[in-house]
């Protein structure tokens, strides 16, 4: 019998990324969706603060353990703009057409490109856990001048990785979880699940 654990976003981008990460294990990934638990209200001041909030508003409907994150482009000509605002930058609700769209507006002119995605993980065994597992990491890149690429979600199609030569939305799923900040961070929170038993590989 595979062990479940709640995933609190909707998100189908970020679904599928956690999905390829943990498929080799005996367990079954379940959005919070499909246990009918509505989207936390995001109205925290930090990345942490946000996910925190995700995960203990999920885990407060559901026997299960949680994972939830916050993630978001920072860009550093516009003093770390979007940020915690990532999803709703051009407006609330925005489409990633329409963040991206606006997005490139800004950065019209602007010489320096540099940027860099951030993702803060977090992973609660229950409601009212006292320690949570929580990962932070990085993807830094650069903003490009239009959009290229139609894979990936949110941002990827102007987020340039100088080292890969490619566009975020530009990669395989499977490049893209070796290098982008969501990768990073899943793979730091398996390794610290097996330590912890909480996890065990398919047989």
């Amino acid at each position: 019998m595979k062990n479940k654990i709640v995933i609190a976003t909707n998100n189908q981008g970020k679904l599928r990324e956690l999905r390829s990460i943990f498929n080799e294990f005996q367990l079954e990934l379940i959005t919070q969706g499909e246990l009918d638990i509505h989207a936390a209200a995001e109205t925290g001041d930090s990345f942490l603060a946000n996910a925190l909030q995700k995960a203990r508003h999920a885990a407060r409907y559901t026997k299960y353990p949680v994972i939830a994150d916050d993630s978001g482009l920072m860009v550093d000509a516009l003093n770390g703009e979007p940020g915690i605002f990532s999803a709703r930058y051009a407006k609330e609700n925005a489409s990633d057409e329409q963040n991206n769209s606006y997005l490139l507006e800004k950065m019209f002119g602007i010489e320096n490109r540099q940027a860099r995605f951030h993702c803060c993980l977090v992973y609660i065994r229950s409601y009212k856990d006292p320690e949570p597992i929580v990962i932070q990491a990085e993807w830094r890149g650069l903003i490009c001048e239009s959009l290229s690429g139609n894979k990936g979600f949110g941002y990827d199609p102007i987020f340039f990785v100088p080292e890969l030569n490619h566009t975020a939305a530009e990669l395989s799923i499977d490049i893209k979880n070796k290098f982008s900040h969501r990768g990073q961070a899943n793979r730091i929170l398996v390794k610290q699940l097996l330590d912890e038993k909480l996890i065990v590989k398919q047989k």
